[in-house]
């Protein structure tokens, strides 16, 4: 294949058109993300006006949340779960006057919302709300704000300079994906689209992981495939995991997170979060507690990890084991995939 040099006349082209296509993608961005906020306030605003009408009992709104969610889930897809209709409403009445305040936050998606529900203080809350579209903060670091008290510490410092300069350095690595918002599964699932969030992963996880999903299936062991990049939402955040699996010999769901890097503490709560978290919105009746392995890419003994929630003993950890693949296999596969992966690579300079 012949190369042609990008000379500086290229390269401004190159950085021209990336500019404008990151522009027009914000802009995308932005009115489906915008029209989505919208929809779910009214959508809020009448599930709480249905409510008024009827009885004044907790469970007639259950019952109105729950009919509306069977319904509204077969036409628009998870968006419209019964979780999220709770978020709408709790929208609608935390932000009754949105429809004054809505061409005055242009830069608020639905994300930073959720974020904001938490907020109990009306005073923080709307703070928190005016200073996000303001300084155009990613919903990451109005999440990270929120949880530090940032409004009540600056509130009481008499060096507000200091501390919003530590909010911004804390910050810089959430403000620094400019496109970041591609990567949000909000719109996707708003214009009724699949979420595909295979492209947040770096080419090397992307091989390896692919891999596995094959080398698991072809081990036998009862394992049956169930989803890549799996979204599992909260009414709090977004999270993806890398493989889920389920094993009809063990009658148990089996998550894989990969990391490319040694083991950390953090990677095994995450992963216990994950299995709590699967036990709870995942797990049906008959289906024993779910398992999690933690793969590190790095050549060490803590290649592959077994997590297990507390309540389960050895003896049923142990039957796990038996049907789980070793950690020497699990270290074999990542290793020759690796190595195939870098091969290719050189292969591709080569043409």
């Amino acid at each position: 294949m012949e190369k042609y040099e990008i000379t500086q006349n290229y390269k401004a082209l190159i950085n021209e058109v990336r500019a404008i296509i990151e522009q027009g993608l914000q802009t995308a961005y932005a009115a489906a993300g915008h029209a989505a906020v919208v929809t779910y306030w009214h959508v809020g605003r009448r599930i709480v006006e249905e409510e008024q009408m009827g009885e004044e009992r907790a469970e007639y709104g259950k019952k109105i949340i729950d009919t509306l969610a069977a319904s509204l889930t077969q036409d628009f897809g998870n968006s419209y779960n019964a979780r999220n209709l709770r978020a709408f409403r709790s929208f609608y009445l935390k932000f009754k006057d949105f429809e004054i305040w809505n061409a005055r936050v242009p830069n608020l998606q639905w994300t930073h919302f959720r974020c904001l529900l938490r907020v109990e203080d009306e005073d923080a809350r709307y703070w928190y709300m005016r200073e996000a579209s303001r300084e155009m903060w990613k919903s990451r670091t109005l999440d990270r704000n929120i949880s530090s008290q940032y409004y009540y510490r600056l509130l009481q410092s008499p060096k507000k300079s200091e501390v919003v300069a530590e909010m911004q350095q804390l910050t810089a690595p959430f403000q620094s994906d400019k496109l970041e918002f591609v990567k949000s599964p909000v719109v996707a699932e708003f214009l009724g689209l699949s979420n595909n969030a295979a492209f947040t992963e770096t080419e090397l996880e992307r091989a390896i992981i692919t891999h596995l999903k094959d080398f698991l299936l072809e081990m036998g062991k009862g394992f049956a495939f169930v989803a890549e990049q799996q979204h599992i939402r909260t009414e709090q955040n977004d999270y993806f995991i890398d493989l889920v699996f389920y094993n009809y010999l063990l009658k148990s769901f089996v998550l894989i997170d990969l990391k490319t890097n040694r083991l950390t503490y953090q990677d095994v709560g995450q992963m216990d979060m994950y299995l709590q978290m699967y036990d709870e919105l995942k797990r049906t009746e008959g289906d024993n507690p779910t398992v999690g392995i933690i793969l590190c890419s790095e050549t060490d003994g803590d290649v592959a990890r077994y997590s297990t929630l507390a309540k389960n003993d050895q003896l049923f950890a142990a039957k796990y084991l038996t049907y789980l693949p070793t950690e020497e296999q699990l270290r074999h596969e990542i290793e020759q995939q690796k190595q195939f992966f870098i091969e290719q690579q050189e292969n591709k300079g080569e043409e």
